[in-house]
Parts: structure tokens; C-alpha cells; sequence
């Protein structure tokens, strides 16, 4: 028995986790497709997959737990991310959840339903169940995007405060947080009014209030109580974003989006596995070339590859960089030569991040409301507003994803451009006394950077084109739904990948300061 060293124990003990999570796992497939209880497939398929990923985790992930501060911060993300997912499930109050349930169902393959998949794949919300947290973090990030476009430039008086270090960040921070109240009462009080107006013709909303509260009085009070709770919520939501990142790990808004994209995949795979009324596995799943709109073996398979593509892509795409060589001038102190060194600039070609995919997919939608609104309003005498309409709410069309690929072309230099100052940089350099050899510091340096700027904007644009249009030639090509396909490839897997790699490296960073190897190889 003495034989048995600790590290003999180790490895038994994961060696039974993998095995233990791989009957589990088979247990749960078992279950599913013999149409057992929903519920424990979906246990055994979660701890099944907890104890494998524990059997073949490296020792580095061990490692994490070992170092106290650490363990802590993790532990209470984990935490934080928990207390959001129980809010995610509290519903407003006099709200027909049911009825609500049934017109989002049915709205799932229109338009309405693209918005509001859409919207709730940036912010962590969800608009198709009334909920406190139905407007997730969206209004905050509006708000912080606004103060930043403000910043660069349009308001002299921003930009000094950007200019001030930390304490000018501070105050911008306050502001941000002083503009997000107002955003989140508007755009509660149009969720709120869509929910609570009668959906006859003359209301034209969802009519999804409670027998008995349909009086005007009850309108007017939980209408306010339930914009109230839906702007707390959101506040609420970016408190805890800011608890995270203040005594958590990594970026507690991009967590929190992170968590609400996650949480969505075993809806996104049951939908596409599961059959609805007998809660089998389709047949369809395991026979070639299916009918018309099922899911076939051989689309599973290319689903599969196309996953894997996006995932290897996106990881290389967005730690990929373009390294500019910089020297450093030399200082000779008495006998003593310090400086000329040679180091490197580097420039990600994915500067922008998802930004532009955003503003695209958000600019593109607000047409098909507008030329809805002009085809309601003219009774459907207009057929071209009916035509037009039609044509920016089919995301599957090739002039509407020539319009989007465009549009986040248009964005993308548009955010670099703002965000990225090549005339500041070439002066931070010529204050520190380095240069770029074949350059003078000054005007030709901040010339040479925006030159190599443009060119890998072109490149990173076109990686997010490829990205986001990836769910629509899904959709279209396989005839998965779109609700589907976004979470196999495309924005969300790009936000899940990049977040991921964010709170790796802060993970590292701390690996590094105790001397601990890291938990990836850079």
C-alpha cells in the first residue's frame, strides 16, 4: 500500500472520472432515444460531460484551485454568473406567460423572432419571455458605446477625460452609468406597451396581460411596476458586471453575455436532435438524405465540420497580429550604453472585434420596420414598401447578405478608425524614444501605421463577414432553423471563443506571477 504515491492516486482518480462520465453520457443518449424522461438525459448528459471534461482536463486546471486568491475569484463568478441565471427566470408581474410563450413560439421563424433572437445574442436578456432581466445588458453596452464615439473626438470635453487616465475613466464610467438609466426606461416602457396592448386591430400589440387585470387602472400600475423592475433589473445586471470585475475574474459584461449564449445551446441542440412531440431522438437523425427541413445524418456531419472550422478559425483570426519591428533609441551614461533594443509593436487584425457585426445587423433591421410601418399605414396600396419590407426581413437572400457584408465593411474601418489613433501612436513612440527602422518618428511613422492599418482592417473585415453570414447560408443551404444555426457557427461562437480567450489570459496572468505553468503555450 505505501507503494501508491500521490501521483499513482491522481491518476486513478481522473482515469474514473473519464470513465464514469462516459457512461453517464451514454446513459443520457440511451435515454433520449428511447424516449425516457427529458430530465434526467439532461442531468446524466451534464454530469457525464462535467466528469469527462475532469478525466482529461490537463494537471494546469488543477492547478487554478491550488492558489487561494484565485480560487476565490473564480468561485465567485461562478457565483455572480448564478445569480443572474435566477434572475433570468423571474417572471413581470400579470404577464400571461403562457400566452406570451405561444405568439413568441409562433413568431420564432419571422422576422419579429430574428429581432429578438438577435437582441438577446448581444445582451444576455431575453425579449421573448417577460422576465426582470428581459433587456440584459444591452442598454449599458448602448450607453458605453455612445460615450466612447462621443469621446473620440466629437466632444472636446469627453476627450480630455479620456485623456486623463484613470481618474478621467472614472467619470466616464459614471456617465455611462447615469445615460444607461434613461435607455433602459425607454426601451422598457416600448417592451412593456408591445406586451400590454391589446392585439386587435386597432391595439396592434401582444395582449398577453392576466384575466382581471385588463382594466385601465392595472394597466397603468403594473405597467409602471414593470418598467421599474425591467430598469432595475438591467442596472441591476451591470452592478453585477462591475462586482466581477472588481473582485471576480475576466470581464464581467462579456461573462454575462458569454453565460446567456452558453445557456441557450441545449435549447438550440434539442430543437435540432429532439423530436417535440414523442421527445425522441428524430428519426431522421440517423437515415441519409432526409426529407425536406429534417435533419439528416449527413448534415449533422457537415454541421459538425463547419463547427470545428469556425472554432479553429475564429481562434486564429483573433489572436492573430501583425508584429511591427520598433528600436529604441540608445542613451550612453558614463561608461554604461542603455537602450537600443529591439521590440514590436503589434496590431491585431481583428482590432474591431464584434462591434461592426452590431451596428450592421442592427442598421439592417431597422428598415424592415420602416417600410412596414409605410406598408400598414397605406393599407398595402404601396406594394413596394411591401416589397422592400419582404426583402430586408429575408436574411437568406443574396441581396440582403450583400447589403450586410457590406455594411460591416463600413463599420469596421469606421470603428478602427475611432478607436485606433495612428498619429497618437507615432507620438507615444517618439517619446519614448523609439522609432520604426526605415522611418522618421513623427508624421511618416503615423503615415506607415495607418497604411499597414487599412490593410489588415481589410483582412479582419472580411473574417467577420465570413462569420456572420455563416448562419445564413447554414440556414438556407441545410435548411436548419436560423435560431439553430447562429449557435453553431457565426456572432455568438465568435463572442463565446473571444471572451474565452480574454479570461485565459488573465487566467495565465496570474499562473506566471506565482510561477505556475501556464494553462496555454503562447
Amino acid at each position: 500500500m505505501s507503494g501508491i504515491n500521490s501521483e499513482g492516486f491522481v491518476m486513478n482518480w481522473r482515469s474514473a472520472s473519464l470513465l464514469a462520465g462516459i457512461g453517464c453520457l451514454v446513459g443520457a443518449v440511451a435515454t433520449i432515444t428511447y424516449g425516457g424522461p427529458s430530465t434526467l438525459a439532461w442531468t446524466l448528459g451534464i454530469v457525464g460531460a462535467s466528469a469527462a471534461v475532469l478525466g482529461i482536463a490537463p494537471e494546469q486546471l488543477f492547478v487554478i484551485f491550488k492558489i487561494p486568491e484565485l480560487r476565490k475569484k473564480i468561485l465567485l463568478t461562478l457565483l455572480l454568473l448564478a445569480v443572474y441565471r435566477i434572475g433570468y427566470y423571474i417572471p413581470l408581474p400579470v404577464v400571461d406567460q403562457q400566452k406570451l410563450a405561444e405568439k413568441m413560439s409562433a413568431a420564432q421563424r419571422g422576422a419579429l423572432g430574428q429581432v429578438l433572437g438577435f437582441v438577446s445574442l448581444f445582451s444576455g436578456g431575453n425579449l421573448s419571455t417577460a422576465c426582470i432581466f428581459s433587456l440584459g445588458i444591452m442598454p449599458y453596452i448602448s450607453a458605453s458605446i455612445i460615450i466612447q464615439l462621443l469621446a473620440s473626438g466629437v466632444m472636446p470635453s469627453l476627450e480630455r477625460l479620456r485623456k486623463e487616465g484613470e481618474s478621467g475613466r472614472k467619470k466616464l464610467n459614471e456617465i455611462t452609468r447615469l445615460l444607461t438609466v434613461p435607455i433602459c426606461a425607454i426601451q422598457a416602457l416600448v417592451v412593456v406597451n408591445q406586451l400590454f396592448r391589446p392585439e386587435d386591430a386597432e391595439g396592434g400589440g401582444f395582449g398577453v396581460l392576466a384575466p382581471g387585470y385588463t382594466d385601465r387602472f392595472n394597466i397603468l400600475w403594473f405597467g409602471f411596476a414593470a418598467v421599474l423592475t425591467m430598469t432595475v433589473g438591467t442596472l441591476f445586471l451591470m452592478w453585477l458586471g462591475e462586482q466581477i470585475d472588481e473582485y471576480g475574474i475576466g470581464n464581467g459584461i462579456s461573462l454575462i453575455i458569454m453565460a446567456g449564449i452558453i445557456a441557450r445551446i441545449p435549447d438550440a441542440t434539442g430543437t435540432l436532435l429532439i423530436d417535440s412531440v414523442t421527445g425522441k431522438i428524430k428519426e431522421s437523425v440517423f437515415t441519409l438524405g432526409g426529407t425536406t427541413g429534417d435533419i439528416s445524418f449527413e448534415k449533422i456531419l457537415v454541421l459538425i465540420f463547419l463547427f470545428l472550422a469556425v472554432v479553429v478559425g475564429v481562434i486564429a483570426m483573433t489572436k492573430a497580429q501583425r508584429r511591427i519591428p520598433t528600436q529604441s533609441a540608445k542613451h550612453v551614461r558614463g561608461r554604461r550604453v542603455y537602450g537600443g533594443t529591439r521590440q514590436f509593436l503589434p496590431m491585431k487584425v481583428n482590432a474591431a472585434g464584434v462591434m461592426p457585426v452590431i451596428f450592421a445587423s442592427t442598421l439592417l433591421i431597422l428598415p424592415y420596420f420602416f417600410f412596414s410601418l409605410v406598408d400598414s399605414v397605406s393599407k398595402g396600396e404601396l406594394s413596394w414598401a411591401h416589397s422592400a419590407a419582404q426583402l430586408f426581413q429575408n436574411h437568406r437572400s443574396w441581396v440582403y447578405n450583400i447589403m450586410y457584408v457590406a455594411m460591416i465593411y463600413v463599420f469596421t474601418y469606421f470603428w478602427v478608425a475611432i478607436t485606433f489613433n495612428p498619429k497618437e501612436i507615432a507620438d507615444n513612440l517618439k517619446d519614448h524614444g523609439s522609432f520604426i527602422p526605415g522611418y522618421r518618428p513623427g508624421k511618416r511613422t503615423a503615415d506607415y501605421l495607418e497604411r499597414v492599418l487599412m490593410r489588415i482592417t481589410y483582412v479582419g473585415a472580411a473574417f467577420l463577414a465570413v462569420i456572420a453570414i455563416i448562419p445564413n447560408i447554414i440556414s438556407s443551404e441545410l435548411e436548419i432553423p436560423p435560431a439553430v444555426a447562429s449557435f453553431y457557427g457565426g456572432t455568438g461562437l465568435l463572442i463565446v471563443i473571444s471572451v474565452g480567450l480574454d479570461l485565459v489570459q488573465k487566467i495565465n496572468s496570474h499562473l506566471v506571477m506565482r510561477n505556475y505553468p501556464q494553462l496555454t503555450d503562447e
